[in-house]
């Protein structure tokens, strides 16, 4: 199952893509919940903060995955940073990669780009692989 949505550039859209995205996987555990929860905050508050655009929010879904993806049509690519701990920001991809089990950018120059994460069906991570 595919579900997309498209979002303006305002701070309660992050809330709204959550909760869209949670409705795609409420029969699993907590831990999965919530962590596809996690990883929609932060990729659409990059979305937000970063490319000061709108954003469209994709949800894969299968038995074993589901898949997130944020794109938008701002221009640069995200990099994982390692902010020191009296800077406030920049841990958004590092949570991201935490929580995923595979996540990746698609920049389509002159399109924007696309920043995705797929998180394993199951509320046991340590055998994810």
């Amino acid at each position: 199952m595919i579900a997309r949505w498209a979002y303006d550039a305002s701070l309660n859209s992050v809330g709204d893509a959550r909760r869209f995205a949670a409705a795609m996987v409420t029969d699993q555990p907590d831990e999965v919940r919530e962590s596809v929860a996690l990883v929609v905050s932060e990729l659409c508050t990059n979305a937000l903060v970063h490319a000061t655009t709108g954003f469209e929010l994709t949800v894969e879904r299968t038995d074993r995955w589901v898949r997130v993806a944020v794109t938008d049509a701002g221009e640069g690519t995200p990099s994982v940073r390692s902010p020191g701990t009296q800077e406030p920001h920049g841990r958004g991809l590092r949570i991201v990669e935490s929580l995923s089990d595979d996540w990746g950018i698609d920049v389509a120059p002159g399109q924007g780009k696309t920043v995705w994460a797929r998180l394993r069906m199951t509320g046991d991570r340590a055998t994810a692989g």
